[in-house]
């Protein structure tokens, strides 16, 4: 799937909870997938999060 499509499908779905549910969910629902976006990220070893894990050393 594109990036464009996967950016189309997720407008969409924040204009649904925008709709159903205000503005103050649509920056719940950002928030949960920046963190979802960042959390991927570094379990597919493109960013590195030890530095901000504490007791979790790779040595």
């Amino acid at each position: 799937m594109s990036s464009s499509t996967v950016g189309l499908f997720a407008g969409l779905l924040l204009a649904l909870i925008a709709a159903a549910g205000g503005f103050g969910w649509v920056l719940l629902a950002v928030l949960f997938a920046a963190v979802g976006y960042v959390i991927g990220a570094h379990l597919e070893g493109r960013i590195d999060l030890s530095n901000l894990l504490p007791g979790r050393s790779r040595g």
